[in-house]
């Protein structure tokens, strides 16, 4: 219990220290007149309340990622505490706040796009081509996942409560959502939904405090305690993503670049909405082991026909500490939760095919037009199994991140900024990322020497390459100013 209040408070402080620290380095400007007022168009371009726009911004950037992966990511033991409260503060609220203002700087500009003019036109193609496609993966597989859940839930009301109708039913909401303009739907559900998974978090943190229960502390932070052995560099950092950092926020962020009224409303957006994430993070961590009482007792709670599902203890716990409320928020948790994050994976697939396009979408045709192929690709795709497929998304998605804090790297080299910042992060992340789908069944399946050997020295390459282009960089700059 001391280690989980600790890390709640260094969360907090990492907001106001920190963040303060890298919103000092990027060099915000509340003088500059944002996207939102620049290239306003009443469709993807708006002013809204920041209140709201935080609310959407965390919506978009959580979905079930900070319950689902905190309580798999528990199951390493106190470790999972850590790589929340640091990975967090210097990962992923870097990574979402300077990838968020860099987008708007760009005016709104999608992610394939920032990371593109900072890495190059090769880049910027796999960029589009990479994020389109787990775009439509995520809006697809969200589809199929709630549609699921609810109809276990309505399977006696017949036709009604088929996998089908609901299927159905969240695929035109994500039809509409895409079409329409942010502020219609997206701006008047997600603070509803928002408000509700944040008041879970709460109802839950007061459960830990006035629930009997055990909770590991810190002391065995260095030993993995998975019941399966597995290690936790870099299993765990892969299993615990939303809540410490993913790339799949980078390309959230751009929608709300274009809706901030004010650079200094940066730090609250991005930098809160993934502190606020943290959080969340931890509190379904420690909830889940305190409930359980121990890693084995865990593992076996969650699992259904063989398979692991979170989703059993997250509506466990919500009905047995909170009652009837409770089950009324689990199932805001583990359906509603995804939809918001697949109906935004649609409109932002619509966006950075737009963008590369130089399509314009202040008409409800040229939105069409973008959007009717990624709807018939996605339900084509609804008829395939994504077991095997979905194995690859926590790679993909961390992998992601890696491209974006490069990018970010250089931009803040070519700005005169301090690059270290985003380049630690990045640096950790490639060899996180490089090290598992060395050793991971789904990847070479190489053991863990062999793994940490790649992983590390893909990292050096890569620091080889940066430095080696940093002082190529700030020669050629020394020459032009000469001139």
């Amino acid at each position: 219990m001391i280690t989980f209040c600790i890390a709640l408070v260094v969360l907090i402080l990492g907001y106001v220290i920190y963040g303060a620290i890298v919103e000092r380095a990027f060099g915000i400007d509340p003088e500059r007149k944002t996207p939102c007022y620049t290239m306003q168009d009443g469709v993807d371009y708006t002013p809204m309340p920041t209140w709201k726009v935080y609310l959407i911004q965390f919506l978009n950037i959580a979905g079930t990622g900070p319950i689902f992966g905190a309580i798999m990511g528990i199951l390493y033991g106190p470790s999972a505490y850590l790589w929340i409260v640091l990975g967090c503060i210097f990962g992923g609220a870097v990574h979402d706040y300077l990838s968020g203002m860099i987008s708007l700087r760009k005016g709104g500009a999608s992610l394939p796009e920032v990371v593109g003019d900072e890495l190059g036109s090769g880049v910027r193609l796999v960029m589009r081509i990479f994020s389109l496609i787990l775009m439509v993966l995520v809006g697809t597989v969200f589809v199929t996942t709630p549609a699921g859940l609810l109809s276990s839930m309505t399977g006696d009301w017949g036709v009604w409560g088929s996998t089908l109708f609901w299927s159905i039913v969240i695929f035109v909401y994500y039809i509409l959502a895409t079409m329409l303009p942010i502020d219609t739907l997206i701006g008047r559900i997600y603070p509803v939904f928002g408000f509700a998974l944040l008041f879970m978090a709460v109802g839950v943190l007061l459960g830990i405090f006035t629930h009997d229960g055990w909770m590991p502390e810190i002391t065995t932070a260095f030993e993995s305690h998975h019941p399966k052995g597995l290690s936790i560099f870099p299993m765990l950092f892969i299993t615990i993503a939303c809540g410490a950092i993913s790339g799949f926020h980078a390309t959230q962020s751009p929608m709300m670049a274009r809706c901030m009224k004010n650079e200094r409303l940066g730090r609250r957006v991005f930098y809160g909405a993934m502190i606020t994430e943290g959080i969340v993070a931890m509190i379904w961590a420690a909830a889940a082991i305190k409930f359980a009482g121990s890693y084995e007792n865990l593992m076996n709670l969650m699992m259904v026909e063989g398979k692991s599902n979170p989703a059993v203890i997250v509506n466990a716990i919500c009905q047995n500490w909170m009652g009837a409320i409770g089950a009324v928020l689990a199932i805001l948790g583990v359906v509603a939760a995804p939809i918001t994050s697949g109906d935004t994976a649609f409109r932002c697939a619509r966006l950075i095919a737009s963008d590369f396009l130089k399509f314009k979408q202040n008409k409800v045709w040229r939105r069409l037009i973008i959007s009717l192929p990624l709807f018939v690709i996605s339900a084509i795709l609804m008829n395939v199994n994504f077991d095997i497929l979905w194995r690859y998304f926590a790679w993909f998605n961390q992998t992601l991140s890696i491209f974006t804090l490069w990018a970010i790297t250089v931009w803040m080299v070519r700005n005169g900024k301090n690059f270290y910042i985003p380049l630690c992060p990045a640096l950790f992340m490639t060899m996180v990322c490089t090290s598992y789908i060395m050793v991971a069944p789904e990847g070479f399946g190489c053991s863990l020497q062999m793994g940490y050997v790649t992983g590390g020295a893909v990292a050096v390459l890569l620091l080889f390459l940066f430095v080696r282009w940093y002082f190529q960089f700030k020669k050629s700059q020394s020459n032009y100013e000469k001139l």
